[in-house]
């Protein structure tokens, strides 16, 4: 009986670690194919951003570099679930409400000002940057993410208010 026990345990065990393996190697992989470009394209609201977004000095990035969270996995994942539900609302049931331009929300905002910060932080302090009262990098500096001004809009260069179900 005991010697059953052990090798039904052991089976159990095997096949919860596998499961758990199968499930992170997934998880990751998903992980990392949201975070890219060509999927975030997908969606045809996205075609001009993707389309300057490639021509642009941040080509080489994925998305998810400058529109996710990146103090923690946690957050990140957090952050990802609410903006691709929101996402898929929109361009769903949603579709009558999607303005032309799209503007980030005020919390894509704050995450896309702190990746900026965090990945040029070394050449802000090179240089007697900028006094900044109202706005940040963004206000400045909208075109260099995505490129040149050929595939956009004026209204795209007006600052945004976002009101769609956030």
């Amino acid at each position: 009986m005991r010697e059953k026990l052990n090798k039904s345990t052991l089976l159990l065990l095997f096949t919860g670690v596998f499961i758990g393996i199968a499930l992170l190697a997934g998880s990751a992989g998903a992980m990392k194919a949201t975070d890219s470009a060509e999927f975030c394209s997908t969606c045809h609201i996205m075609d001009a951003a993707y389309q300057s977004y490639t021509e642009s000095s941040h080509a080489t990035l994925a998305c998810n570099d400058c529109h996710a969270p990146k103090d923690s996995l946690t957050s990140k994942i957090i952050f990802k679930a609410k903006a691709g539900s929101h996402d898929i609302y929109m361009n769903t049931l949603g579709s009558k409400d999607v303005p032309d331009v799209i503007h980030a929300t005020e919390a894509s905002q704050e995450v896309i000002e702190a990746n900026c910060i965090s990945c040029h932080e070394t050449s802000m302090s090179n240089v007697d940057y900028h006094d900044i009262k109202d706005g940040g990098c963004i206000d400045c500096h909208r075109q260099v993410p995505h490129g040149s001004a050929g595939y956009k809009p004026a209204e795209w260069f007006e600052p945004g208010e976002y009101d769609a179900r956030s």
